[in-house]
């Protein structure tokens, strides 16, 4: 049993509560359960309750056993002064307010009914994967639609607290904050964090005066990841060090000393080199390219705009010094299908937030041309019948594994809940 389901039976009045009473014996009567909020303080808000002949107005706390109360120290918060109601599933001592008068309890376990038990159970129950995985592929169509609509737009709320972040960061200015996030995506899980370090580490504003030589702002940023320490005789190599040390100069900007960037367990293609000789080629091509990313509207024109290659040194390289097979690196359209997903629609989203307009039906469109990710979790899904056709549906399922079924949080969830509404 877990303090959620109490919160849930509560919330849904999933119990008795026509015959209900205190264990002083006093009938109790719900007019208002209350707002459940989920902020510090008393679990329910402004209930309205009869207990006895008096109408009380206040807040109620619900407890697995009366005891948590002072457990939990609320006997010396000010915030539970206005408990009119303890709600409780085992009563093993009584509660007292500040001038000792006994705050009402209610043993709700008294009023449910063993099958909602046996049901929550069910549901909670170790299984496999997921708790509802047996069931899920006989969720309600209508249901399950709007639950992922929900989703959905949780995963770009939760996005968007990194991009409102940046903004802090950089004054506001959404230029710096695409290329970080841009910076960020383009290194991946493996190097992400290292990228992002150097695409700070870069005034924003030297990227838009260096922009017109690709080479420069290839010696910015491999500068800048201490790819350019060593001595080596191959000849870009020489002339990229002698640019970075001539812009650091320039501009008069201290060296900075980022998190190694790593080639192990990477595909050549997705060596930080390739990645990032990609990133400056983007920026040598495109200025103001914020204004022209906020405009997209459909997957081609986002194709379009972000198809660029690494420059011709990495052609044949993948590493300094070390020359391979000739191959354009040219970005893929898997690979700009997950910058689709990570770095353009949550700026969008985060964008239309901040000027107050509404795009919700846009992004939902985006996502559905999209091709649906590919990963371990999708896969399991599909297995249960939950099939995933587009970016959308992923998108969905991503943030359903990952924010509600590892958390357990099946009482939050709609189809937690149409579950044991239905059993």
């Amino acid at each position: 049993m877990k303090e959620d389901f109490l919160h849930y039976l509560w919330k849904f009045k999933k119990f008795d509560n026509l015959n209900l009473k205190t264990v002083q014996g006093e009938v109790i009567t719900i007019l208002k359960s209350g707002d459940y909020l989920e902020l510090a303080g008393p679990d329910f808000f402004n209930a309205y309750i009869e207990i006895g002949n008096q109408k009380w107005a206040g807040n109620v706390e619900i407890h697995l056993k009366s005891s948590d109360w002072y457990l939990h120290n609320h006997e010396k918060d000010p915030a539970y002064k206005n408990v009119i109601l303890h709600v409780v599933w085992e009563n093993d001592t009584a509660v007292f307010r500040e001038n000792n008068t006994e705050i009402p309890v209610l043993v709700l376990k008294d009023y449910v009914s063993k099958e909602i038990i046996e049901n929550y159970n069910t549901l909670v129950a170790p299984k496999t994967w997921i708790s509802c995985e047996r069931q899920l592929k006989d969720i309600d169509g209508f249901v399950f639609k709007n639950w992922q609509e929900r989703l959905f737009f949780e995963r770009l709320e939760r996005k968007s607290k990194f991009i409102y972040q940046l903004l802090e960061e950089t004054n506001q200015d959404w230029e710096a904050v695409l290329f970080c996030l841009l910076a960020k995506n383009f290194g991946l899980n493996t190097n992400g964090n290292s990228f992002l370090q150097i695409s700070k580490a870069i005034p924003f504003a030297i990227i838009r005066k260096e922009s017109f030589e690709v080479e420069n702002l290839e010696a910015l940023l491999f500068g800048t990841s201490n790819l350019l320490n060593a001595e080596k005789e191959d000849v870009y190599y020489k002339d990229l060090k002698f640019r970075y040390f001539y812009l650091l100069h320039k501009y008069q900007i201290e060296k900075t000393y980022t998190e190694p960037l790593q080639f192990f367990k990477l595909r050549p293609d997705n060596f930080p080199t390739i990645r990032l000789s990609q990133l400056a080629a983007l920026y040598h091509r495109h200025q103001n390219l914020f204004s022209k990313i906020i405009d997209l509207k459909s997957v081609d024109t986002v194709h379009s705009l972000l198809t660029v290659s690494a420059s011709l040194y990495w052609q044949n390289h993948y590493k300094f010094d070390k020359e391979s097979p000739k191959k354009s690196k040219t970005l893929s359209k898997s690979f700009i299908d997950l910058l689709l997903l990570n770095t353009i629609v949550p700026l969008q989203f985060a964008y239309s937030n901040i000027m107050g307009e509404s795009i919700a039906e846009d992004l939902i469109d985006f996502m559905n041309e999209v091709t649906s990710e590919k990963n371990a979790i999708i896969d399991k899904f599909n297995s249960f019948g939950i099939k995933s056709k587009t970016a959308f549906d992923s998108q969905a399922l991503l943030e359903l594994k990952n924010e509600y079924c590892e958390r357990k949080a099946c009482l939050k969830c709609a189809i937690g809940l149409e579950l044991l509404k239905n059993n």
